[in-house]
């Protein structure tokens, strides 16, 4: 047979029976029939290497390597679904959905809230793209990482063009599989699935999303109507049809009553599930309606997200420890009997500081209720004192800081250590200027920064600067190669050029956030001018009080910082705000309060928020009386109605542009 028709009857073949394998859990031929076929096809594409595609069965097990994702813009966003948190919300918006279709009631499509990572595909017959949510209007092209997951199909029995949206997950089998093995090498391990799936799929090397044993189920048909369907549940139906793998749990229901029930039924079997959810999904089934019902800003009317309330679990506190953050600040920690909460594993929870411990009474050995504030962060809710035995031991908060050895000093309700050459904040604050949020270094996280300080090569922020004169050293150590301190160092040499909202928040100065430092950083331009004013100069800006005003001219008037700030511009990072000053910016904008509501034509939301805040505004999220104005784009929803109500002067995207120009 000829090569080329060979390979495109294995590749049919290996596509149907992955089908039937990971999407039907129902496969016809033996794993031994499907190796050979893939051994075939392996030998085929090695002997002509021109039939080879990207989407061939072959590249289910990775191996590209990419230096970073391309971006692609969303044909339409992908905007995010407002939230319920009880029955009172989920019957609010029933009615509000009736009142606009002036019906008794509304057929509804409840289903699965899958804990994972959004993506986009877009098919021509064949996989165009795969693409991550990002902002809802540009995300990244996640191609090579998504097709690995192998009940994606390659391609489809459609040559119209086609998108599908849906969740990349990790199954809970996997994610106690790879625990196992991170566990085993002594590496951190993930936190949740969620976490897990997002990071397996922002993978530079396919070969390790590959591994990882991810999944997706496709939930919404974007352009269905395209294809002449109406309802939602037929769009589904013809999703199954074209051999995508969507939720089998999803259920039509006649009025909010069924999707009550719904709910209440999956609340129970949440725990025997294969795959982690965090709530459930609530859509109008008739597609025609949703122009009708429109859409806010952000979210569309048709639709809500009904959200599971926090779980509870019972455990033991064995022990408190104590960390020192990158201020110096003291933090109790909880250290716990291992347990299973919304999905991850916990066995630390922060307590924030002695008052907290001595209001909720613990004490050290009681069985205590944890859950996890907004599914994320651990915390402890209260003690089970009923279950105290008498062996408990009585809290005492330490007077001496765990690393150096230091007396803490108590202010207000927080304990710090004060000695400004105590390792452990040396390296928090190493951490610190790293982060994303900060001078934004790849490549210089947590255990590398530990590491380096350790190893004698970074031992503050300027060293950091300073690293390629350890190159050779650092090769040396196990996991290091050319390629990578080449990529870190690259990083570092990049990291010079932000603007000096990233520097200022880095430098760690104690109630300067990111959101203030870029507040700073337009207002005084450069850090001689910020270094100069007094506190009564800044009282006089918005938002910035008696205690950050006092901290930021208390830490410009210390030697050693204007000796960091010296010693880094000799090492050439760059110390002025990169955008346009307010002070300088005679704009119309400078000093309103504005809201942005409804989509621009012209340009994303991050966009022109961005260009506001350029130009001397503060840009907020809801209206209220001291809002100045509010910018509204196409759909523009109740913020709107709420200016006009309150007379707020309101912008059109062509009124806008024109002031901000």
């Amino acid at each position: 047979m000829d090569p080329k028709a060979r390979v495109e009857e294995i590749t049919s073949l290996l596509e149907k029976y992955n089908y039937e394998y990971y999407v039907l859990d129902n496969p016809s031929v033996s794993d031994a029939e499907y190796d050979r076929l893939m051994q075939e096809l392996i030998a085929l594409e090695t002997a002509h290497p021109e039939l080879k595609s990207p989407l061939s069965p072959t590249q289910r097990v990775g191996g590209q390597v990419q230096d970073e994702f391309q971006k692609i813009t969303h044909k339409r966003m992908m905007l995010s679904l407002a939230n319920a948190f009880n029955e009172e919300d989920l019957r609010d918006f029933d009615r509000k959905i009736r009142d606009v279709l002036h019906v008794d009631k509304v057929r509804y499509m409840a289903e699965m809230k899958i804990d994972g990572l959004g993506i986009s595909l877009v098919y021509r017959n064949n996989l165009v793209y795969a693409a991550t949510r990002g902002d809802g209007t540009v995300g990244e092209d996640v191609t090579s990482n998504v097709i690995t997951i192998k009940s994606v199909p390659s391609h489809i029995n459609e040559n119209e063009e086609l998108e599908i949206r849906g969740e990349v997950f990790m199954p809970k089998k996997s994610l106690e599989r790879l625990n196992k093995e991170k566990e085993a090498l002594g590496e951190p391990l993930f936190a949740n699935a969620r976490n897990a799936a997002a990071g397996s799929i922002r993978q530079l090397d396919s070969a390790i999303a590959a591994s990882r044993g991810l999944d997706a189920f496709w939930y919404y048909f974007v352009n269905a109507k395209d294809f002449g369907i109406r309802y939602h549940s037929d769009a589904l139906k013809k999703a199954d049809e074209l051999g995508f793998k969507t939720n089998p749990e999803r259920r039509i229901c006649n009025g909010i009553d069924e999707v009550i029930d719904y709910i209440n039924e999956y609340t129970e079997k949440r725990p025997s599930l294969a795959y982690d959810i965090d709530g459930i999904v609530i859509k109008v089934d008739d597609m025609d309606m949703y122009d009708k019902l429109g859409y806010t800003s952000k979210t569309p009317r048709w639709a809500i997200a009904y959200k599971f309330p926090p779980e509870e679990v019972i455990t033991k506190l064995t022990d408190i420890i104590f960390t020192v953050g990158r201020t110096g600040k003291i933090t109790p920690n909880a250290v716990l009997e291992p347990v299973r909460v919304a999905g991850s594993l916990v066995q630390r929870a922060t307590l924030h500081n002695e008052d907290f411990i001595v209001t909720k009474g613990l004490k050290i050995g009681d069985y205590v209720v944890i859950r996890k504030a907004g599914d994320v962060i651990p915390e402890v809710v209260r003690v089970v004192k009923e279950r105290r035995s008498g062996t408990e031991s009585e809290f005492k908060m330490i007077d001496k800081c765990p690393v150096c050895g230091s007396p803490l000093t108590r202010v207000d309700a927080m304990h710090f250590c004060l000695n400004p050459y105590c390792e452990a904040k040396r390296i928090e604050q190493i951490i610190h200027f790293s982060s994303r949020d900060a001078m934004d270094i790849e490549g210089l996280g947590e255990k590398v920064a530990e590491q380096f300080f350790n190893q004698g090569f970074i031992k503050s922020i300027t060293d950091i600067y300073d690293l390629s004169r350890f190159r050779e050293d650092i090769i040396s150590l196990d996991g290091w190669k050319d390629k990578s301190i080449d990529n870190l160092l690259a990083a570092i040499e990049k990291s010079k050029e932000n603007s000096l909202e990233k520097v200022l928040f880095g430098l760690g100065i104690k109630e300067v956030g990111a959101k203030t430092a870029k507040t700073l950083s337009r207002i005084y331009g450069d850090i001689d001018s910020l270094g100069a004013v007094s506190e009564e100069e800044l009282l006089e800006i918005p938002d910035v009080g008696p205690v950050l005003s006092k901290s930021l001219v208390e830490w410009f008037s210390k030697e050693e910082n204007i000796k960091l700030i010296n010693d880094l511009k000799e090492r050439g990072v760059n110390f002025k705000y990169l955008g346009s000053t307010s002070k300088a910016a005679n704009s119309y904008f400078s000093g309103k309060t504005v809201v942005l509501t409804g989509t621009l034509s012209s340009m994303g939301r991050k966009e022109a928020t961005q260009l506001l805040e350029d130009v001397g505004a503060k840009v907020t999220g809801s209206v209220s009386k001291a809002t100045d104005c509010v910018i509204a784009g196409v759909e523009a929803g109740s913020k709107l109605d709420k200016a006009q109500a309150l007379g707020i002067k309101v912008l059109d995207e062509a009124e806008f542009l024109s002031l901000i120009k």
